[in-house]
């Protein structure tokens, strides 16, 4: 029976009236209700309701899973709330058709909304039985009651009212199948049903219970595969054929049976059928940034935090969330999953999962911003050794606090004092310990901190100029550096940079020891700020999303790169030279690589609870963090890797994971080379004394020494800083 057509209207006035008295009736005896007589309710009142009813239902957007895919297209992981996959009626097999048809509703292509026949049969089988034995619901009207759970979505209570077997929810199936079947039509509806259902197993949809059950496409099910699954839909726990074959494969026969008997398989099909196995072939569900492989689950994650929290995806939080539960999203990252797997083995190879601390490696590319990968050396999970924090990013995006980055912060200081027209070979005095200047923030406070600043040992002192600073990581250099340059202008260098505020989201603390990497910030930051010296000064924030694509294939805005020039290309390129002169002769020469150029810088901070080495190509900048993530254990007397530390350093621990994870990342790419520029010789003559230890890292000897400006307080003066190199 169908709806079309000039009489549609009168027609349907006589299905309300027929359909609404056999509700009130003889229908309710199949779902093990009274007759409405006995509720005190009348046909007249409950037609009356029954038109009363919204006239259209809303079907809801399918909850289907999402593929995150790496820069080459590879998955990374398959991500739902519900895992489904929507496909066309042409792409279901036709015994899949035939079976649910045939056991659920074998009459779908003659009735219309409601099956009179039927509800005449299950009323009589029931009254014959004693108790509710046989349903009369049309596969239109189960589709109906599907939209309803599916609009509850995981509340608990919504389902439960959604699924209430009441007059009320009866009523309202079905009106709205006599609206679908006409809007539909009988083909659409089998479709949409077969989409919609739950067949067990966290799937849904007859291509996700194929995939679950059988590890093939819903258009590839043979006859007993078809039988199974069609047998499933009435009680996807009861007849799970994973948990209890038995039951599942007596549900299979009859099935079958039903099969042979509206004429769909013949008797000898349907008798080899059922001595068949269950042919069972699992896939098991595969859901979330846990199955990641390569160590990218931190990455996935990350991904995940961007799409809710960037409002390209949805003006609201709410509806950004809402958009990624509804999933069918094929996402394509800038991961590398060459890059990723050289991070990844890198951290493995020098940090064991189970040792007191960690190390997190973030690679990114310079022009574009793209993260190439994220590594860390405790897995994604959670079990022991294991977490779901992800060290490389700020605390609002799935990390931590952050780390204190000690001596990488220094080459900010000197790109802020090179846009202001300082010298390289701009002279201090240098000496091992002096007093620490007043500094003036922007909003023009003089800010005096009390006590004094030293280098590492009495015999080291100055003078010194910017690039031997550098090399040697001197702390009084860069705290005169730092006055003279004016902290404000050393505070709007780093935030050009993206070091806006500290990883915990909270405000940066700005005083003397700023210089010395006082502020928490995140792995990806730094490498992200890092990326502009090799970018010959131009910055772009850090990049996790190529593009977008939605369930239909149609192309999503995603948000674009976001580049600004920072400073000059002359600072930059300077910047570069100073830098490529610790990895090549100072702090940093275990970060070397044999094959290209680089250049970077080893930070230490206080009580050795972090260390780190930030450096770059011209093609690639890395961050390497190290240490305990809730800052208690020292990295003192103690065996990471397997190898024994009497004291862990930037250069030591940090930098040879930063070879490594570069040197795989970069292999067989271009090599390219930072501009040369010759810089100049120091000011004036000068004098200093001898290092003790020619052959050991300066940065490496420094001793834990008390600085002004706790952090903790936003940056007021006073209190043990814990943040030098």
């Amino acid at each position: 029976m169908a709806y079309k057509g000039s009489g549609g209207a009168a027609v349907r006035q006589a299905v309300n009236f027929l359909g609404v008295s056999v509700l009130s009736g003889v229908v309710l005896a199949g779902i093990a209700l009274p007759v409405v007589g006995a509720m005190g309710l009348g046909v007249k009142d409950t037609a009356e309701g029954f038109d009363e009813l919204p006239g259209e239902l809303k079907q809801p957007t399918l909850s289907q899973a999402s593929h995150i895919l790496d820069v080459n297209g590879g998955e990374i992981a398959t991500v739902f709330s519900r895992d489904r996959t929507i496909v066309d009626l042409k792409d279901i097999s036709p015994t899949m058709q035939q079976a649910i048809i045939a056991i659920e509703d074998d009459r779908f292509y003659e009735h219309g909304a409601v099956d009179l026949k039927g509800i005449l049969r299950a009323l009589t089988k029931n009254a014959e039985s004693g108790e509710v034995s046989e349903g009369a619901s049309t596969l239109t009207q189960q589709y109906v009651k599907n939209v309803f759970v599916e609009e509850a979505g995981d509340d608990a209570g919504a389902v439960a009212q959604a699924t209430k077997q009441t007059l009320g929810r009866k009523i309202k199936e079905l009106k709205y199948s006599i609206q679908l079947e006409e809007e539909l039509g009988k083909k659409k509806i089998l479709e949409n049903y077969l989409n919609i259902t739950f067949f067990g197993q966290q799937a849904y949809g007859v291509e996700a219970a194929a995939k679950r059950y059988f590890s093939k496409s819903a258009k590839d099910l043979n006859l007993t595969e078809s039988a199974l699954l069609a047998g499933v839909v009435q009680s996807p726990s009861r007849f799970d054929p994973i948990n209890d074959e038995h039951e599942a494969k007596k549900r299979r026969n009859m099935v079958l049976q039903r099969m042979y008997e509206v004429g769909d398989i013949s008797k000898r099909e349907v008798e080899e059928a059922k001595k068949k196995p269950l042919g069972l072939k699992v896939s098991k569900a595969k859901n979330g940034c846990i199955t990641a492989v390569d160590g990218a689950g931190f990455f996935c994650d990350y991904v995940r935090e961007i799409f809710l929290s960037d409002p390209t995806f949805g003006k609201s939080k709410k509806a950004r969330a809402k958009r990624w539960n509804e999933g069918g999203l094929t996402i394509k990252t800038t991961l590398d999953p060459k890059a990723q797997k050289s991070a990844q083995a890198a951290a493995n190879n020098h940090v064991n999962a189970s040792d007191p601390v960690a190390a997190a490696v973030t690679l990114v590319e310079p022009g574009t911003g793209k993260i190439r990968a994220m590594a860390q050396s405790r897995p994604y999970g959670f079990g022991k050794s294991e977490t779901v924090i992800n060290y490389s990013v700020d605390d609002a995006m799935g990390g931590g606090a952050g780390y204190q980055p000690g001596s990488t912060f220094k080459p900010i200081t000197a790109a802020a004092a090179l846009e202001k027209g300082i010298s390289p070979a701009k002279v201090y005095p240098s000496p091992y310990e002096m007093p620490w200047p007043d500094m003036t923030n922007c909003a023009g406070e003089t800010l005096r901190d009390p006590g004094t600043v030293p280098n590492e040992s009495e015999s080291e002192k100055g003078p010194y100029y910017m690039t031997e600073a550098m090399k040697m990581s001197v702390n009084t250099y860069f705290v005169s550096l730092e006055a003279d340059t004016g902290l404000c202008d050393v505070t709007k260098m780093a935030r050009s940079l993206g070091i806006k505020e500290r990883a915990s989201g909270e405000e940066l603390g700005v005083g003397a020891s700023f210089t010395l990497g006082v502020n928490e910030v995140s792995p990806l930051t730094m490498a992200s700020a890092y990326a502009a010296f090799a970018n010959r000064g131009v910055y772009c924030a850090p990049r996790a999303i190529e593009s977008v694509r939605d369930a239909q294939g149609k192309k999503v805005r995603a948000p674009g790169p976001d580049c600004k020039r920072a400073m000059t290309e002359k600072t930059a390129d300077t910047i570069n030279a100073m830098l490529k002169g610790v990895v090549d002769f100072g702090t940093g020469q275990q970060a070397g690589l044999s094959d290209r150029a680089s250049a970077g810088k080893t930070g230490t901070t206080d009580f050795r609870y972090a260390a780190w080495f930030v450096g770059y190509t011209p093609n690639m900048s890395a961050a390497v963090w190290m240490g305990d993530p809730e800052h208690k254990r020292k990295m003192i007397d103690i065996t990471i890797g397997g190898k024994y530390y009497p004291k862990v350093y930037g250069a030591d621990g940090p930098a040879p994971i930063w070879r490594d994870a570069v040197s795989g990342a970069l292999e067989g790419k271009p090599d390219p080379d930072f501009v040369d520029i010759k810089l100049p010789e120091p000011e004036k003559p000068k004098s200093k004394g001898k290092p003790k230890n020619k052959e050991k890292d300066k940065e490496d000897r420094e001793p834990d020494i008390s600085l002004p400006g706790d952090i903790t307080d936003g940056g007021t003066p006073g209190g043990r800083n814990k943040g030098r190199d």
